[in-house]
């Protein structure tokens, strides 16, 4: 009977760990790769059975940046990946057993997930499909937000009907954290998307980004939340775009400030 490894990288998890990890106990291992919390996470970890290995933090701020290590340091060769704020419905992990004693083959599996905003439900980000298990085998993980694995074989989607066996992300931020988030995951869009970046996509892609969210994804089933947050889906669209023609403006040379400079003198004399 193939064996299941549960995957959970942490940085200052313990908000939800607890929740999360209790849910995967019905997984052959649990696996947390902590990225040096200061907070009670290790603790919480432990507590519930998991083997834990720290590694430095250093400049890094994503767990991609440790998933091809902790792919290859899982005890078993089929991996679940959790976030340290997503719960696996106890549905979903009977499904995943049942689906690889069936076929043992390796392949991917996609989930959808629900997000949560202001305590709703946000229906026009479902089913928001996540690459969270796989056969290890081959499989590489870049280094790089919200990336997706290579792997061996197919990839099976499971229906977005089956809400059941979809992961429930507690996250459920406020303004703030998601203003905080936002900032973070821009800057780290600059390196991955500056090649595709084409100007005109700055005047045109956050006005986009909000009607696709709020209108063509269904966003105003969710009232104020829902149109909160898709007009969060196009400031974060904006100052993605924008912080790239910054990091563009700044290759130039800075010949108005060396101008203004110059008349300054030329004043003073």
């Amino acid at each position: 009977m193939p064996k299941i490894t549960a995957l959970v990288h942490t940085y200052n998890s313990e908000r939800h760990l607890d929740r999360v990890l209790e849910a995967l106990k019905v997984f052959d291992e649990i696996f947390v790769v902590d990225m040096e919390s200061t907070d009670s996470t290790v603790e919480i970890a432990r507590r519930h059975g998991a083997r834990v290995v720290i590694k430095e933090r250093g400049e890094h701020r994503l767990s991609e940046a440790y998933r091809n290590y902790a792919l290859q340091a899982a005890t078993y060769d089929w991996v679940l990946v959790v976030d340290s704020d997503e719960i696996v419905p106890a549905a979903l992990a009977r499904y995943l057993y049942d689906e690889i004693n069936r076929d043992p083959s390796p392949r991917a599996f996609l989930f959808p997930i629900k997000n949560y905003f202001m305590g709703k439900w946000m229906h026009a980000y479902y089913p928001d499909y996540i690459l969270r298990f796989l056969n290890r085998n081959g499989a590489d993980w870049p280094y790089a937000v919200h990336s997706r694995p290579t792997h061996q074989g197919p990839v099976v989607k499971i229906p977005a009907s089956r809400t059941d066996l979809a992961f429930i992300h507690l996250a459920n931020e406020s303004v703030s954290e998601t203003i905080t988030k936002m900032n973070r995951y821009t800057d780290l869009e600059v390196s991955r998307r500056s090649k595709s970046y084409k100007r005109w996509r700055l005047l045109y892609e956050p006005g986009y980004r909000f009607f696709k969210s709020y209108v063509l994804k269904g966003g105003f089933r969710d009232g104020m939340p829902g149109f909160i947050h898709a007009v969060h889906d196009g400031i974060y669209r904006f100052y993605a775009l924008a912080k790239i023609e910054e990091k563009r403006q700044a290759a130039k040379p800075v010949k108005e400030i060396e101008q203004d400079i110059e008349r300054l003198k030329d004043d003073k004399n």
